[in-house]
């Protein structure tokens, strides 16, 4: 077997590069679809350290194909690098403080998931021009707007994915993991209600409220969970309640709403129902409605081949160690999160009494400030209930994906604490540790083509038993900026 060490050693060669994109892009903080900035930096990087770039890619101005070699197979390695509203947050600081008022910030990560990808990227491209000509390619997709665009679904839609054998990614965390199981298929719709407009005392009569419609839809829907499959969820949020006036009979109104279910097919028939709410709201207060669509995703496909790879290729590169300054800092951020579950992970893995024992034990009961342990790996089927864009990917291509730790323990998403921890050192070291994983993979699956088979049989088992890919994603459909008025 090839001794990978050479290739890996290249992401800490280049780590001072690797970081600063990292830490630029946690500057930039750019939303779902605006990720400028972002997606320029990563771009012109990848073409310095020779990589062929595609920019704009697929018709989305913010996303990006970068590539080298030639031949197959062909490994795909996917990148994200968008922030969300409202997390403005100084970074390395143990307390809540915002850099700007109702700024943004990456309290999901992603600014170091997209430079993590990159590390793997390099990597396998050092590998790659040891081989020489025709012995493989590796593409980087940079797929922007993950948190409420769904890019890689539209990808995936278009039949990008359909170049590769396979593909890997990673999320920062606060645990060391091999992701498995399938999670929840998404759809965003949104709807928009315009009325008439009157004087809500001396003429109520003339006007027709689209806030009115926009509340009695939320009504139907609330009776409509009753009605539901348990497997399912409906969440909104009423983005535009029409003017600050109740004086005012509020002639337009606007609310989104997020429908999920294990299956693409099950979440589409539950949507038609929330349509037919919005319709019947409509009627009811003599407005009219229109509907967007905003995003969709599908649910994952787990892969254990490619799962049991990752696990092993984790195990070979190790874990990093912590000095005593960064330890002092992680346990007083850790001091400031209210609720630390003792699970520490996923529900999937928790119903696995003996790993569930393993990491209370490791993690000292859910009291260590950092979790530096890798939990054991566990092949399952079963679904936790959020949603990804992966998802989509892996119908197209075996598809498998790891956590690191990035982030300090029991650290809620989305929170401010993530945004001031993805600018530190701890964070550093959890993306250079993913992009080893990563690249030490996807060089494996270079190395040794009956795994990609494997790999690949077990993929095409497994969707042709579930009829395929029903992709969430209608025709003619474009991502959108979330929240925008239609």
């Amino acid at each position: 077997m090839l001794d990978k060490k050479e290739f890996l050693q290249y992401i800490d060669e280049k780590s001072d590069v690797i970081t600063d994109v990292s830490d630029k892009i946690w500057e930039f903080a750019e939303l779902s679809l605006r990720e400028f900035k972002s997606s320029q930096l990563m771009a012109e990087v990848l073409r310095q350290e020779g990589f062929q770039v595609e920019y704009p890619f697929c018709n989305i101005k913010t996303a990006f194909k970068a590539s080298y070699g030639t031949g197959k197979p062909v490994i795909g390695i996917l990148a994200e690098y968008d922030a969300l509203s409202g997390l403005s947050q100084e970074g390395a600081l143990a307390e809540k403080k915002e850099l700007c008022t109702n700024g943004s910030g990456h309290g999901c990560g992603h600014n170091l998931l997209g430079a993590g990808a990159m590390a793997a990227a390099f990597a396998i491209k050092k590998y790659l021009e040891q081989k020489g000509e025709g012995f493989g390619t590796i593409n980087l997709y940079g797929c922007p707007g993950e948190e409420g665009a769904a890019t890689k679904a539209f990808m995936a839609r278009d039949g990008i994915f359909k170049w590769c054998d396979a593909a890997l990614t990673w999320h920062p965390s606060t645990v060391n993991q091999v992701v498995s199981g399938t999670c929840n298929t998404c759809i965003q719709t949104e709807y928009k209600f315009t009325g008439i407009a009157s004087h809500a005392s001396s003429a109520p009569e003339k006007g027709r409220s689209a806030l009115d419609a926009v509340e009695l839809m939320n009504i139907g829907v609330q009776f409509l969970r009753e009605h539901m499959p348990s497997s399912a969820r409906i969440h909104y949020s009423i983005t535009d309640a029409g003017g600050a006036s109740p004086n005012v009979v509020q002639p337009y109104a606007q609310v989104l709403y997020m429908v999920r279910d294990t299956w693409t097919q099950d979440a589409q028939t539950l949507q038609k129902r929330v349509d037919k709410i919005a319709e019947a709201a409509a009627m009811m207060t003599e407005t009219t409605v229109e509907k967007k669509f905003i995003d969709g995703c599908a649910n994952t496909v787990p892969n254990k081949t490619l799962e049991e790879l990752l696990f092993k290729n984790f195990n070979e590169v190790g874990l990093p160690s912590y000095t005593q300054e960064e330890m002092e800092y992680a346990k007083k951020l850790f001091d400031t999160i209210q609720s630390k579950d003792s699970a520490l992970f996923d529900g999937i893995a928790a119903e696995n009494e003996e790993i569930y024992e393993f990491v209370d034990r490791a993690s000292c009961h859910g009291e260590t400030p950092v979790n530096n342990f890798l939990i054991p790996y566990l092949y399952t089927m079963k679904k936790s209930m959020g949603s990804t864009d992966v998802g989509d990917v892996s119908w197209c291509v075996p598809t498998a994906q790891i956590n690191t730790v990035c982030f300090v323990s029991s650290s809620p998403g989305h929170s401010w604490q993530n945004v001031s921890c993805g600018k530190t050192s701890i964070a550093h070291k959890g993306l250079i540790n993913a992009g080893k994983i990563l690249a030490g993979s996807a060089i494996e699956l270079f190395e040794n083509p009956k795994i990609l088979d494997m790999a690949k049989a077990e993929f095409e088992a497994i969707t042709k038993k579930h009829k395929g890919y029903a992709c969430p994603i209608p025709k003619g459909a474009v991502p959108v900026i979330p929240g925008e008025k239609i």
